[in-house]
């Protein structure tokens, strides 16, 4: 797996031209499949010549779009303290690996990434899916400074405080614009709309790393929205373990945003959404019923007529063993 910012083969579908651009102007890194050097293009700044103090961070993200959110969250918190992002394991201070622990590749690509990682620099700390199994990282690599799970955003921010102090406060040093730090190409971002997974498909083993459903506030959702549109987004990749699924565990509540009324619910999300000129991809929806409801705003232009939605078996045999609803009858008439 590469760092998103640099695969063209995992951009917006939509903008391979653009991405191939894009990947061409990309500075060439020792690690460049591993390393993130996610700041070194229009948003960067060269921290050392204005806090030459500051900490410097190495970061490796692994696995899917939702992971790199994760990188970008923890990234953006790191950049509001202060501390440097830098691009080769030389020049850190320490690494942080963004783990993936979905399949047994992506386990064997996060323990060997944590090994190089060690091996180039000496103070790793790791966190992503991978990290809920420690035992299983600290018996190949002891010497990791700490291990926590997904989306333990304090979590790993204190582990960096603890093994690198915080750099001393400048008022008057902004390192993050206010859509916070993304590592995608300035044209599109993930938006992710909640974490975790409420189904227990026998073959998946994401609920036990991600645990259950839990929606982000839809207010919070278009808020950022808003912001990404503001700093040049055009392509909204609407993201979560299941995108469908969003509002069912807080039973649908209605918030308000720009004064409206606006239920956590898939569609009423994508009808806002589509009001903000922006194209709206809708990724990881699970053939739900009311997924039907969002054919009319692909039909006003409000949604893009793209669905990614998982076909694992034709059998019923097979599906009743995965736990899995539906059959092929059913997904073929719908």
């Amino acid at each position: 797996m590469t760092v998103e910012k640099f695969d063209p083969q995992h951009t917006s579908p939509s903008a391979s031209k653009a991405n191939e651009g894009i990947a061409k102007k990309t500075t060439t890194l020792s690690n460049p499949k591993k390393v993130i050097d996610g700041l070194a293009s229009e948003q960067s700044i060269d921290v050392s010549q204005i806090a030459p103090d500051a900490g410097r961070i190495g970061f490796v993200s692994l696995g899917c779009p939702k992971n790199l959110v994760d990188s970008e969250r923890i990234l953006t918190q790191l950049r509001t303290e202060g501390y440097d992002v830098v691009s080769t394991y030389k020049d850190a201070d320490l690494v942080i690996v963004n783990t993936c622990g979905f399949i047994d590749s992506a386990v064997e690509e996060s323990l060997d990434t944590i090994g190089e990682a060690l091996a180039e620099n000496g103070k790793v700390i790791v966190t992503g899916c991978l990290g809920v199994k420690e035992d299983e990282i600290r018996q190949i690599h002891p010497n990791v400074l700490s291990i926590t799970g997904p989306h333990a955003y304090a979590a790993v921010v204190e582990q960096v405080h603890e093994h690198l102090p915080k750099p001393a406060h400048n008022p008057y040093l902004n390192l993050v614009p206010d859509h916070g730090v993304k590592l995608t190409p300035k044209h599109y971002a993930y938006l992710k709309i909640s974490e975790g997974c409420n189904h227990r498909c026998t073959f998946c083993i994401i609920p036990s790393m991600r645990g259950d459903l839990v929606s982000r506030p839809v207010g919070e959702v278009l808020n950022e929205a808003k912001r990404l549109k503001a700093a040049g987004v055009n392509e909204l990749l609407v993201i979560s373990q299941d995108t469908s699924a969003y509002g069912v565990d807080v039973k649908y509540k209605t918030d308000f945003w720009d004064g409206v009324p606006v239920k956590t619910h898939m569609q009423q999300l994508c009808e806002q959404l589509g009001t903000m000129d922006m194209w709206v991809r809708l990724h990881y929806v699970y053939p739900y019923p009311h997924v039907d409801n969002l054919i009319p705003l692909m039909n006003e232009g409000k949604v893009l007529p793209y669905l990614d939605i998982p076909f694992q078996h034709a059998s019923k045999r097979i599906l009743r063993l995965m736990k899995r609803p539906g059959s092929a009858d059913r997904t073929i008439e719908r």
